[in-house]
């Protein structure tokens, strides 16, 4: 099943929000933010609260719960429903780490842990930015950042003005994902077939292109800088989840290897000339739904491809 099957049930009547099709759209929403939040370097105690409450594993499950009923009622593809298993696994493996472990964590110690494993700057083990991958020159950058910059602009959003990332961030792409999953499940309720679909190709289209190729490569090299801990269930989870997701969708990335890893020169090709501009637009982007919780990277502008987004609760 994919989102094929999704984009030929009825929409625009009432009586669908606990829907499974509306429920899926829900769970896999609440995956990507939960992924968004665990990758973005945590600069206020906010996330910290979160993982020490145990609240991260706790919505987690959730999600994974949803999913899992979703998907039966739905009779989805056993192959697919068989890729949930390991999301549960690792969502549990963060909650006995949260049990365990981190009760005798301080804020400054996540921070330092992230650092470690991430870099609040450029980390050439496990760099979080997407233009890192595949692009041996800054002009190819400089596209694929244009490229990124132009779905957020199309859906209405921007970077906010507190965040300190660049458009490219994991963070930010998971919660670009994160709000075209919950556009999709108002686009069931409220849109007819042909705004579901806009947001559905959308969906498919910047995980094959974009998500779907780069981030595993990246998950796997964090995981083993890692070694333990959050970081290292965190960047399982996102791979099993991405695993997942791209069955779902449909989607077939043509996933990047450890040999397209070439932090970008700032020489062009011969004969090739490159003119700065295409990354400015990551100055202009601003990021959404401060109501689901933890702190928004994004701010719907209501531009033509966000009008209609919803304002959404927790998902």
């Amino acid at each position: 099943m994919g989102i094929q099957a999704v984009s030929g049930n009825p929409t625009g009547k009432t009586g669908l929000a606990d829907a499974p099709v509306v429920e899926l759209a829900l769970s896999r929403s609440k995956l990507y933010l939960l992924l968004s939040w665990g990758f973005l370097f945590p600069e206020e105690d906010e996330f910290y609260n979160y993982l020490q409450d145990g609240e991260f594993a706790e919505d987690g499950l959730a999600a994974v719960e949803s999913l899992e009923k979703s998907l039966d009622a739905t009779k989805a593809d056993p192959a697919v429903r068989e890729l949930v298993v390991p999301i549960r696994k690792f969502v549990e493996k963060i909650g006995e780490w949260e049990e365990q472990n981190f009760k005798t964590w301080e804020f400054s110690d996540l921070q330092d842990e992230h650092r470690r494993v991430f870099s609040n700057v450029i980390s050439l083990d496990a760099p979080p930015y997407e233009t890192l991958f595949g692009n041996e020159h800054v002009f190819q950058q400089s596209h694929t950042m244009g490229d990124i910059a132009g779905y957020y602009k199309a859906f209405g959003l921007e970077l906010a003005e507190v965040v300190h990332e660049r458009l490219d961030h994991l963070s930010v792409e998971f919660e670009f994902l994160h709000f075209l999953a919950y556009k999709e499940s108002y686009a069931l309720c409220h849109d007819g077939t042909e705004k579901l679909q806009i947001v559905t190709d959308a969906e498919k289209k910047f995980v094959r292109d974009h998500v779907g190729r780069w981030a595993p490569l990246f998950a796997d090299m964090a995981s083993k800088k890692a070694q333990r801990g959050f970081f290292h269930y965190l960047c399982e989870l996102c791979k099993a989840f991405l695993k997942f997701d791209c069955a779902y969708l449909g989607v077939k990335p043509q996933p990047y290897k450890e040999t397209d890893y070439k932090p970008a020169t700032f020489n062009p090709p011969e004969g090739a000339t490159f003119e700065c501009g295409a990354q400015d637009l990551g100055n202009e982007l601003s990021v959404l739904l401060d109501e689901v919780g933890g702190r928004s990277q994004m701010e719907n502008t209501g531009s033509e491809g966000g009008e209609d987004a919803p304002k959404a609760g927790r998902a």
